[in-house]
C-alpha cells in the first residue's frame, strides 16, 4: 500500500518550504518516525519523519526545489517496511564494505579527529579533513573550522579563477531580504541614540559572576541586564511594545523579547517568552539554549513565534554604532554596541569609563519622539544604576 509524504504545517506565516536534502534514496527502508527529508523554511530547517515503517518508492520534489505547505514530497511503500529485497540487501552490504574500507584507509592515512557535523559539511563540499586547520588544542576539527576553511577556499578560488560567482540565495536569506525591505517601505523608521556608562553593571558581573555561575551553571552576561531594563522601560512606555494592524494599535500586555542571533544561514530572532517573569539566571540560561539551537539549526516554530520587541547585539562583532531595522510587525528594536573606554565628564571631572552607544529604531507612526527618547533614557538610567533591576523595586 502506498502513502504520500506531506509537507507538514510549520506555522501561520509559512506557506512554502525548500527541499534541502533527501536523507533516503529510492528503495531505502526506514522505520516509523525515522527522518526522511530535510526541508528549509524562511526561518528554520526541519526534518520530516516517516509516518510509518516502509520504503521510499518515489521522490516527487527534488533537492533545491520549492514546495507548498501540504504538498507531496514523495510516495512511501508501506508494504516494504522491514524486509529489504535481496538486491537491495546486497547493495547495502557492498556499500557498508566500501564505507568500512574507506574508514580504514582514512584512519591509516589521516587519523583526523572531527565532529559529526564537521564530517558532514566536509563531505558535502568535497573537503579533505586533513586540509582543515583545527582551532582546538586537542586537534579535533569542529564545524566552525570546516566553515572557515570553506570560506577561505572560496575566496582563493574566486581570486584565482572567475571574477564572479553566482550562488542562489537560501530561503532564509530571501525572506530576510524581503522582510527588511518591507520594513523600510512600510514603517516610518527613525533612530535615536544615547550612551551608557557600563561601570556598575561590570562591577556586579565581576563581583557576583562566580556565585551566579555556581547557582545557575551559566555566566552572568550583559544581555540579562538589558532584557530586564528593556522590560521595565516597555512597561513605562507601552507604545514601544505595541504594533499597528490595519487602522488599529494593538497594545501588548505581555513582554516577549526577541534576541537577534547571527547564524551561517542568516539572522534569526528566537523569542524569550514572558521575559518579565524570568530571573537573571533563567534569562541567561534560555538565551544560551536558544543561541545553541539557532547555530545547530534545531529551533522550533514555537521558539520563533511571536515577539513584541527585539534586542540586537552588534557589539559582539565589534560594531561601535548602527541603525538597526525593526523586526515587523514590531515597532521597536534596541541595538547594543561594543564597550569602549572613553573620557567622559562626571561631576565636572574628566574620567575614563567603559561606555556603550545604544540605538533605538522605532516606527514613528505609532511612537512619538518624546516616547522614544524617554524609553532610551529609562534604559540608560536602569543600567547605570542597576539597583532597581537587581532588587526589583
Amino acid at each position: 500500500m502506498s502513502t504520500e509524504l506531506i509537507v507538514p504545517t510549520l506555522g501561520e506565516s509559512i506557506t512554502e518550504a525548500t527541499v534541502s536534502k533527501w536523507l533516503k534514496d529510492i528503495g531505502d527502508n526506514f522505520e516509523a518516525d525515522e527522518p526522511l527529508v530535510e526541508i528549509e523554511t524562511d526561518k528554520i530547517t526541519v526534518e520530516v519523519p516517516a509516518p510509518h515503517a516502509g520504503s521510499l518508492k518515489e521522490i516527487k520534489v527534488s533537492e533545491g526545489t520549492d514546495v507548498e505547505i501540504g504538498g507531496i514530497l514523495g510516495i512511501l511503500d508501506e508494504s516494504k517496511g522491514k524486509t529489504p529485497s535481496p538486491k537491495k540487501t546486497e547493495n547495502k552490504e557492498e556499500k557498508i564494505k566500501e564505507e568500512v574500507k574507506a574508514v580504514k584507509v582514512e584512519t591509516k592515512s589521516s587519523p583526523t579527529k572531527s565532529s559529526p557535523s564537521a564530517r558532514k559539511i566536509a563531505e558535502e563540499n568535497n573537503i579533505k579533513l586533513e586540509d582543515v586547520t583545527s582551532s582546538r588544542s586537542d586537534g579535533r576539527i569542529n564545524k566552525e573550522d570546516v566553515v572557515s576553511h570553506l570560506s577561505s577556499s572560496n575566496k582563493t578560488t574566486t581570486n584565482k579563477g572567475e571574477r564572479e560567482e553566482v550562488v542562489k540565495m537560501s530561503k532564509i536569506r530571501q525572506t530576510i531580504s524581503k522582510r527588511l525591505k518591507e520594513a523600510q517601505n512600510t514603517a516610518a523608521i527613525l533612530t535615536t541614540f544615547n550612551e551608557i556608562d557600563m561601570s556598575k553593571v561590570m562591577e556586579i558581573r565581576k563581583s557576583k559572576n562566580q556565585e551566579f555561575q555556581s547557582r545557575y551553571e551559566v555566566k552572568l552576561g550583559f544581555m540579562s541586564f538589558f532584557v530586564k531594563a528593556v522590560v521595565k522601560s516597555l512597561q513605562e512606555y507601552p507604545a514601544v511594545n505595541a504594533e499597528i494592524k490595519d487602522e488599529n494599535i494593538i497594545y501588548k500586555n505581555h513582554f516577549d523579547i526577541g534576541i537577534a542571533v547571527g547564524t551561517e544561514k542568516g539572522l534569526v530572532v528566537p523569542i524569550l517568552k514572558d521575559a518579565d517573569q524570568l530571573s537573571f539566571g533563567e534569562i541567561e540560561t534560555k538565551i544560551i539554549d536558544l543561541s545553541t539551537k539557532a547555530k545547530d539549526g534545531t529551533l522550533t516554530m514555537d521558539d520563533l513565534t511571536g515577539g513584541t520587541f527585539t534586542i540586537s547585539n552588534g557589539g559582539v562583532y565589534g560594531s561601535m554604532l548602527s541603525t538597526p531595522i525593526i523586526n515587523r510587525p514590531q515597532s521597536g528594536i534596541l541595538g547594543m554596541h561594543n564597550i569602549q573606554k572613553r573620557a567622559v565628564v562626571v561631576n565636572d571631572e574628566i574620567v575614563i569609563r567603559p561606555m556603550m552607544y545604544v540605538a533605538l529604531s522605532y516606527d514613528h507612526r505609532i511612537i512619538d519622539g518624546k516616547e522614544s527618547v524617554g524609553f532610551l533614557v529609562k534604559v540608560k538610567e536602569l543600567l547605570e544604576d542597576p539597583s532597581e533591576l537587581v532588587l526589583g523595586i
